[in-house]
Formats: structure tokens, C-alpha cells, sequence
């Protein structure tokens, strides 16, 4: 009555078919408890990575091939399965390489997170992610030696009205960064 797929056929599948697959199945009802919490453990766990837009991987990828981006939405759903609290989690641009969409499910984790009882600071550009996060610090003025001090910090809302904030000049379109008017020409030798 199974339907003829390997644990191996299983890891070949995009994480998302994989959950399908195993939310769909039911045991015999014979099993032990054990088996009803590990397939439960299961599906949380891949839950969570499809939550957190890693749906189109697949569970035979070598870390080694992972983004920086994709490593830190792992252990993200590491940190959720086992339910930690009282924790520091500090992001580097997790939403780098996320659609739009995928990018409102890491949020969500991360609310999640700190609901939890957690402290979750993000290093962020994104505006989403500035735009709903409980504090901003934005850091500069500029980069490397030019920067390190805290140019503006508070609410959202704080850092869109304060005067020295890049970054809320950014948000509120006062600053932006303009589309060229035309491409430039192909260069023979300077392509990609």
C-alpha cells in the first residue's frame, strides 16, 4: 500500500513535494508513539523550511553549495524546532536572493522567533525588513573607517523623520537610486 518511494527518492525531491509527501502519509495504526513523534518531527521540521522559502531545495544538497543566505534560513529552522528561548540570534542579510514572497515568510520566523522570548538583531538593507522591524540603528555615516557611529536609531517611524538618516530619506523617496534612461551597448569582450 505504500506508495514506492525511497528515503533516497524522497531526499531527490524539492523540499516542498518532500513535506507534501509526508503530510500526506499515514501509517498503519499499529505504530508506537516514538514513530507518531518522529514523522510529527518531521513534518514540523520541513514545514519550517518551507516557511522559510527553502522549499525548492532538496535534502541531498551539499552544504557546501548553500548560500550564505540559505545557511542562515537552516539553522533559523534549527533554532524553531527546538523551540529556544532566551537566545541572541544576530543576522547578516538573511533575505539576500529571497523573492518577495519568501521574504514575508522569514519575517514572519523572525517575529516568531522573538515572540518566543528571543532577541533577534538583523544587519538588513531590506525595506521590508527595516520597515517592520521593532528597532532600526542605522550605522554610519559612511563605510568601513568612514562609518561606526550610530547615526540614527528608534522606531521605524522614528528613523523615517529623523533629519540625519540616510536611510529614512531612502524610504520616504526624498533619495533614491534612478533607473539609467537607456542601457548601455554591449561591449564585444564585456559580456557575461
Amino acid at each position: 500500500a505504500l506508495p514506492g518511494l525511497t528515503v533516497h527518492d524522497l531526499m531527490l525531491l524539492p523540499i516542498e513535494r518532500t513535506k507534501k509527501f509526508v503530510d500526506d502519509l499515514h501509517l498503519p495504526s499499529e505504530l508506537d508513539e516514538a514513530t507518531d513523534l518522529l514523522l510529527k518531527e518531521i513534518r514540523t521540521r520541513l514545514a519550517y523550511l518551507v516557511q522559510v522559502g527553502l522549499g525548492y531545495l532538496t535534502l541531498d544538497r551539499q552544504s557546501r553549495t548553500l548560500s550564505g543566505g540559505e545557511v542562515q534560513r537552516i539553522n533559523l529552522t534549527t533554532a524553531l524546532g527546538t523551540s529556544l528561548v532566551n537566545t541572541l540570534f544576530v543576522l547578516d542579510e538573511p533575505s539576500i536572493g529571497l523573492h518577495q514572497r519568501d521574504n514575508a515568510r522569514l519575517l514572519d520566523t523572525l517575529r516568531r522567533l522573538r515572540d518566543l522570548g528571543n532577541s533577534v538583531i538583523v544587519v538588513e538593507h531590506d525595506e521590508d525588513a527595516i520597515l517592520q522591524a521593532d528597532w532600526v540603528m542605522e550605522v554610519g555615516p559612511g563605510a568601513g573607517i568612514h562609518g561606526g557611529k550610530i547615526v540614527a536609531e528608534g522606531t521605524p517611524k522614528d528613523i523615517l523623520d529623523h533629519p540625519k538618516s540616510l536611510t529614512g530619506k531612502y524610504l520616504k523617496g526624498e533619495l533614491g537610486v534612478p533607473t539609467p534612461p537607456q542601457r548601455r551597448k554591449p561591449q564585444k569582450g564585456r559580456m557575461l
